[in-house]
């Protein structure tokens, strides 16, 4: 396995980790308050139908970042996810912005590995071959 190959599943598994574990268990299994209440901010009366469907529609992200790791196209979605999720939170709950483990620090954290799995994605690799810095 070389370098770049190894990054790109080090940074898709975190990835995947973050998506699976946020559409588990703060949607699935035990839905949290802070869920709650960035649903109901949207005026979403079925919330817990809502926070079923997100956090199952998190998890099945997490299995295409994983199981398509020649495609970038699972995680240039996760990318625009994370980035439109950041920007919705601070416009309709820009408080949580200020709390502890708050989604800036994910969101931006997970924005990163999304760089770094596209810039190790074996697909742009093998296209970009020919380059000197390679």
């Amino acid at each position: 396995m070389t370098p770049l190959v190894r990054i790109n599943w080090i940074a898709r598994g975190g990835l995947a980790f973050m998506f699976a574990y946020h559409g588990l268990v703060p949607k699935l299994l035990w839905l949290s308050q802070g869920e709650r209440v960035m649903i109901e901010a949207h005026g979403i009366e079925q919330v817990q139908l809502f926070a079923t469907l997100a956090g199952i529609g998190e998890i099945v992200l997490a299995l295409w970042i994983v199981l398509s790791p020649r495609s970038v196209w699972p995680v240039a979605v996760a990318a625009a996810a994370l980035s439109g999720l950041l920007v919705d939170v601070a416009i309709v709950s820009p408080a949580m912005l200020r709390e502890a483990f708050n989604p800036v620090s994910l969101n931006v954290a997970g924005v990163a590995l999304c760089a770094v799995a596209w810039s190790a994605s074996p697909r742009i690799v093998q296209r970009d071959s020919g380059s000197p810095d390679r």
